[in-house]
């Protein structure tokens, strides 16, 4: 066993607790059924889908369902959330669907590239290994429970606000990330399939405001989501709020941002016109092109 293994037999336990503490914190002020917080319920049924569909995945050796099945996990987690909820309101159904929109769109989104890609590059050393393929897919139901946290707390909770201010803010919000995500994923594909651009890096449309307009979109529809959230929410309940924390430092920390931008260093790092481009070019907040 190989010290990436064994990091990984380490790692599994600590996600699992991480997972079981949320699970604690957002049951505050929740819903039970037959004693068993809902909140928790939706958190373990999570956890549960990655294990289930890790077994197909690792006999197979195949990652081609692995987006998929996040997208799968987070309309069953806010599903069973919505239906074991005491007199879901406006504000649960508003919530709800907002996830069912992003993750339908995403879901589809991602998995249709991975079929025309044949792969997904991040799992060819990982799937051989049974601990570390593992450690993925649990790392993935910690990441649907962390960015559906403030929402699942306020769709699972036993307190009801009517839709107020905080609503209508927080939608045109969402409106807004989603808006962009949608906008930059469509220009990078027409990029993309056009074979004049082969083998060059697209700066044009969004990717001239930011070099991740995409990721921008994602964590703008997620504070969108919280602040909808926020006006439910109380005692512990108020730690789900890290829902948008959570996705900002994963994607700009750990598996979004770095991985791309290292991969593109390596593709173009040297070459005058992407040195330029990344110059003059914010890793994530839009700005319009030639501002400093």
């Amino acid at each position: 066993m190989n010290n990436a293994d064994r990091t990984a037999l380490i790692a599994t336990p600590i996600v699992l607790l991480i997972g079981a503490g949320l699970a604690l914190a957002g049951s505050s002020g929740g819903a039970a059924v037959s004693g068993y917080p809902v909140y928790a319920l939706c958190v373990a049924l999570a956890f549960l889908i990655q294990v289930f569909a890790f077994v197909p995945a690792f006999l197979k050796q195949t990652e081609k369902y692995y987006d998929l099945t996040g997208s799968l996990t987070y309309l069953s987690v806010t599903g069973l959330a919505l239906g074991l909820a005491p007199a879901p309101d406006a504000r649960a159904y508003l919530l709800a669907a907002l996830v069912a929109v992003w993750a339908v769109r995403l879901g589809s989104f991602l998995y249709s590239r991975i079929r025309a890609a044949g792969e997904d590059r991040r799992f060819r050393e990982i799937k051989p290994s049974f601990p570390r393929f593992l450690l993925t897919w649990l790392l993935q139901g910690l990441w649907v429970s962390f960015s559906l946290a403030a929402a699942l707390a306020a769709i699972t909770s036993a307190r009801r606000v009517p839709l107020d201010a905080f609503a209508w803010v927080g939608l045109g919000i969402w409106l807004f990330g989603f808006s962009v995500e949608i906008i930059a994923d469509r220009q990078k594909r027409a990029f993309s399939a056009d074979p004049a651009n082969k083998g060059q890096f697209i700066r044009s449309g969004l990717w001239a405001w930011s070099r991740h307009p995409n990721y921008f979109g994602e964590i703008v529809l997620w504070l969108g989501i919280a602040i909808i959230a926020l006006p439910v929410l109380q005692g512990w309940g108020l730690v789900t709020l890290v829902s948008p924390v959570f996705v900002t430092l994963l994607l700009t920390r750990i598996s979004g941002v770095p991985m791309l931008e290292a991969r593109a260093d390596e593709k173009w790092g040297g070459q005058p016109d992407y040195e330029a481009y990344k110059a003059g070019t914010l890793v994530l907040v839009p700005r319009p092109p030639g501002r400093k």
